[in-house]
């Protein structure tokens, strides 16, 4: 079986979220299962394209809005990556070094998606499974479907995952024209409330779509920011399958970017020592218990509540936790974040900006990792933080609900909390702490957890057998 991942992303190649870290990962454990499984993405400007070797394998031309636009299909040579990897570069448009935030982001991503097209028509030996991911990759499904010049396609099954359905590639029917004729009987599935969304346009082309957690399926039929009776409407093709991590780069046992390994058997040793070179970095207390959160600081991962919520908490506990922060986004949220450092100035740091390594030392380090998502399609952080020994506290929402038990329960590891608040997170770190010097219990914990599978192993075989199930 041969499936191709379309995807705006991919891990190490160009990364901003989740969706890179799954299809960097989920391709390579499919390989290991037996499938030829490859990706194809746009061509950035980056260190890893730019270290790497690439071959021109394919070269044509795309009509888009009237204009004419060479491209390119470049692979990576050595396959380093696990899997065969393409590029998909059209000069102007795709050759650039940042993913998203162009003005002609829309412009970007339709040509990229009819430039795959146009080189999948022409393969000699189509591919058993065309699995599209996000909206930049949502038109895909129509145009194989209902398109004249591409749908000879359209046996070929279709898979669009959603990493996160508050993006939708909304844009107006002034750029119709992008398209390549269709079927005029169709022109109503590119519509949801007088936009062109691609997001929608996938959900109702694809033969199967799925979400990367159970909980977050059932979220988006009323919270998907305005698809929710599309989706109730489609749920008989959904399917909701947790996301994996790739256990050989989330590995604290061999992790290159952590100043001392671990395993189960000698966490607790191990998380000190990485802990030990935190705490001497930022001005931070080895005896305190070490909260610590990573992400992206916007409204959607509750950064916003976080400022109040750690001010309060620090307040309350004078002097009993410490709080890491790593993070970029807003700059209102960065600039209140980084204004708490002079009142509080022994208990608490950040780091504004992204640091790969920085962000496995804390996962190694930190005690907790605090997650106050309002929406968290799947979540990564808490399986990463569950893989080094790290207790998540979390809201219960969407993959952090499926993957996460607060440790009242039986078998529970973890803490959880039910609102977006910051009375809430104060709560949920005032509980950790209160863990923390129960020395026993916090080793039991540890050892429970990194014991867990959140491999791609199992998610891998739920995607084949979803795969086989299409042909």
């Amino acid at each position: 079986m041969v499936v191709i991942h379309v995807s705006a992303e991919c891990y190490p190649v160009a990364k901003v979220g989740g969706l890179g870290d799954v299809v960097g990962s989920l391709p390579k454990y499919q390989q290991a299962a037996g499938i030829t499984s490859m990706v194809v993405m746009p061509y950035y400007d980056r260190q890893f394209v730019r270290e790497s070797r690439l071959d021109v394998v394919f070269e044509s031309e795309i009509l888009m809005g009237g204009k004419t636009l060479p491209f390119q299909v470049l692979k990576e040579s050595t396959d380093k990556l696990g899997y065969p990897l393409h590029l998909i570069r059209i000069p102007g448009l795709l050759d650039r070094s940042e993913i998203y935030s162009y003005p002609d982001e829309t412009e970007q991503f339709v040509a990229f998606q009819l430039a795959f097209l146009e080189w999948l028509i022409q393969f000699g030996d189509k591919p058993d499974i065309v699995h599209c991911h996000d909206h930049q990759t949502g038109l895909i499904p129509f145009l194989m479907n209902h398109s004249f010049r591409y749908n000879q396609l359209t046996h070929i099954p279709t898979i669009l995952t959603i990493h996160n359905a508050q993006y939708q590639g909304w844009f107006g029917w002034d750029k119709y024209h992008y398209l390549p004729d269709v079927d005029p009987w169709k022109w109503g599935m590119l519509d949801w409330e007088g936009t062109i969304n691609s997001l929608a346009v996938g959900v109702k082309s694809c033969w199967k779509y799925t979400t990367v957690s159970p909980s977050y399926l059932e979220e988006l039929k009323y919270n998907s920011n305005g698809l929710e009776q599309l989706f109730i409407h489609e749920e008989k093709k959904s399917l909701g399958v947790i996301n994996g991590i790739d256990t050989e780069v989330w590995n604290p046992a061999t992790d290159p970017m952590i100043p001392c390994h671990y395993h189960s058997d000698n966490v607790s040793k191990g998380k000190q020592e990485n802990k030990r070179a935190i705490c001497k970095e930022f001005g931070l207390t080895l005896t305190k218990p070490l909260v610590a959160f990573i992400g992206r600081l916007v409204g959607e991962k509750g950064a916003d509540l976080l400022p109040e919520a750690i001010s309060n908490t620090l307040e309350s506990l004078k002097g009993k936790v410490s709080i890491m922060v790593l993070g970029s986004g807003e700059p209102e949220i960065e600039e209140a974040l980084a204004g708490l450092r002079t009142t509080f100035k022994k208990d608490y740091n950040v780091f504004i900006g992204y640091d790969e390594a920085l962000s496995h030392l804390i996962y190694a380090g930190a005690d907790f990792i605090i997650m106050p998502s309002r929406v968290e399609p799947c979540g990564l952080n808490q399986l990463y933080a569950l893989r080094y020994g790290t207790i998540p506290v979390v809201r219960s929402t969407g993959g952090l609900k499926d993957t996460v038990i607060d440790y009242s329960q039986p078998e529970g590891y973890g803490i959880c909390f039910e609102e977006a608040e910051s009375e809430a997170i104060s709560h949920a770190i005032t509980r950790a702490t209160e863990l923390y010097s129960n020395t026993p219990g916090m080793r039991l914990l540890r050892k429970r957890m990194m014991s867990l599978d959140f491999s791609w192993h199992r998610s891998a075989s739920q995607y084949i057998d979803l795969y086989n199930s299409l042909k």
